[in-house]
């Protein structure tokens, strides 16, 4: 398990990172999984990860697991990587937008 300060610092890079609410991670989860033909069950909807992050969004800090600190330190590492954190998300970039909220961060929100 991590320490304290190490998992200060994950807990607050994590919730910088991913500022969608728990909320519309799970609307955002439901449309995009949504198809003509088949719809997932509302708790089954979106990736692995997303719902994963969902449910880090859902705990407080004091109940998370190994798998949970695993994944916050992957969906970080992602944004960090995808995202240009500094200047303004071109509004055409429609795909890589929809593949970031797909586990919590909406590059056009401020």
């Amino acid at each position: 398990m991590a320490d304290a300060l190490e998992l200060d610092a994950l807990w607050e890079d994590f919730h910088r990172v991913v500022n969608m609410t728990s909320a519309e991670l799970a609307a955002w989860l439901k449309v995009r999984d949504a198809a003509e033909d088949t719809e997932p069950l509302p708790e089954e909807a979106g990736s692995p990860t997303g719902q994963h992050v969902l449910a880090i969004l859902q705990k407080r800090r004091t109940d998370l697991t190994e798998d949970d600190l695993r994944v916050m330190r992957k969906v970080v590492d992602t944004v960090t990587e995808q995202a240009d954190l500094e200047n303004e998300p071109e509004a055409e970039d429609t795909r890589r937008r929809h593949r970031l909220m797909t586990i919590g961060h909406d590059p056009l929100k401020p």
